[in-house]
């Protein structure tokens, strides 16, 4: 053995003073909580507190609670759950989620991918999407009393019947005097059709007066005088008024002064169950029929004296679902159109203009390049919808009127009637609850494993 000398030469036989050098240890790695986890702790109670009181202690108790009758103080076991599932409230309450499921995010993303495509390429599209989603700002309450009225069936309240009404009446021609008929002594007979027939054949060159009534008073306010009609060799000739005089008097079945002419109606000739001629009267009541209609009788067709058309009973049992998701579209294809927009800005435009350039048009582009890459985004809104379709409450228990509210319910609603309503039963109500989050969680599973995804990329 040696050792190094002053001079730096090594002696032999000497071991060596200074200490071995030591290698670089590895640093240990930092737990997640670093150094401090009491500080994180504290810092988390707050959240976690809130989080039991508000999340966890009431799913705990809304189990628990289930398998209690209505008082709470009886063991049921799971008897609220065979009624839940035996109750036809709670049936069609399951039968109207699987439909909100179904069609409110599809009709919502579909919509809003659509405004969010088609604005891109117009001058005004920022206020095109600020007014789409304008109604985001507003309430489910006050958005479930603006459809409400929207819905109405009278078409002089109702903006839905309005607009209806007015394209019907576009195409077909209402009736002119709904619910007016003649006097008992007028000579004229009613139909099981709601028609009237003279009882006496019409000869040519003697006129036939047609007096009626009942009639509404805002469908003859602007009518002219009824005019007396005159005889015509070879015709047949009459008048159709409105055989009432303000303030009294006046004489049944004449035409007094200030009676007004019921225009527009129409009047046939029948022999022998077959109609020969047809006519309308004219502005001042009167009529005329060719001399074929003589020794006919006159008969004045329902159509005349029937309801007019009313519109779409939006709220009805029938379509009162689906009017009620097309309140839930109006308000959530503005939150699916700027998500979609977000997202569709991150799309590279050259693979869109490379496509153009090899003859693909525009649906194709569309189709197979746009949709494609703007599924993460599509994903996102169809399923944030489904977790708030599945908890919908609000919209139906304003908007469905009483008559119709069993027809739209909804799982939410139905928890709201049994805990809450005329028949008590919190055990119930707790069941629906419990129900009602097995239905949310897949769905949110899913959530979840898609955000763990993307940020694993």
């Amino acid at each position: 053995m040696s050792t190094a000398t002053a001079d730096g030469a090594a002696t032999p036989g000497r071991a060596s003073s200074a200490p071995p050098a030591k290698r670089p240890s590895a640093k240990k790695p930092k737990s997640v909580l670093g150094t401090r986890p009491w500080l994180a702790a504290l810092f988390l109670l707050p959240a976690l507190a809130l989080l039991g009181a508000l999340v966890v202690y009431p799913i705990g108790y809304s189990v628990y609670r289930s398998f209690f009758d209505a008082s709470g103080n009886g063991f049921v076991g799971l008897d609220n759950y065979r009624e839940m599932f035996s109750d036809d409230a709670t049936k069609t309450a399951i039968k109207n989620n699987i439909i909100w499921l179904i069609l409110a995010p599809t009709v919502s993303t579909a919509l809003g991918l659509i405004f969010a495509v088609l604005t891109e390429r117009v001058r005004w599209a920022t206020a095109f999407k600020l007014v789409v989603f304008m109604p985001m700002a507003i309430s489910m309450l006050a958005a479930g009393i603006i459809f409400r009225l929207v819905y109405e069936q009278d078409p002089d309240k109702g903006v839905a019947n309005a607009m209806w009404v007015s394209v019907h009446d576009s195409f077909s021609e209402s009736p002119p005097f709904p619910g007016a008929h003649p006097r008992p002594t007028a000579g004229l007979t009613e139909s099981q059709d709601g028609s009237f027939t003279t009882r006496d054949t019409v000869r040519a060159g003697s006129p036939a007066a047609l007096p009626l009534v009942a009639a509404k008073r805002g469908d003859i306010s602007g009518a002219r005088d009824a005019k007396a009609a005159k005889a015509e060799p070879g015709k047949v000739t009459g008048t159709v008024w409105f055989d009432f005089t303000r303030g009294g008097g006046g004489e049944q079945g004449v035409i007094d002064k200030g009676e007004k002419a019921m225009a527009g109606l129409r009047i046939e000739a029948v022999k022998d169950g077959k109609v020969v001629a047809k006519t309308t009267t004219s502005a001042d009541g009167t009529y005329t029929l060719p001399a074929k209609a003589e020794g006919a009788q006159l008969r004045l067709p329902a159509w005349n004296f029937s309801e007019p058309y009313n519109g779409v009973d939006w709220l009805g049992p029938s379509i009162v679902t689906p009017a009620i998701i097309g309140a839930y579209v109006w308000i959530w294809a503005g939150f699916a159109m700027v998500l979609i927009a977000a997202g569709l800005a991150g799309v590279p435009r050259e693979l869109m203009e490379a496509a153009r350039m090899d003859g693909a048009n525009e649906w194709q582009v569309f189709r197979r390049i746009t949709v494609p890459l703007l599924a993460p985004v599509l994903s996102v809104v169809v399923v944030t919808l489904m977790i708030n379709v599945m908890k919908i409450f609000d919209l139906v228990y304003i908007i469905a009127p009483g008559p119709s509210q069993d027809d739209a319910n909804v799982l939410a609603l139905q928890l709201f009637q049994s805990s809450f309503g005329t028949d008590v039963n919190q055990g119930l109500g707790s069941a629906i609850a419990v129900l009602l989050l097995l239905l949310v969680l897949p769905v949110m599973f899913i959530n979840i494993r898609r955000i763990r995804r993307e940020s694993r990329r």
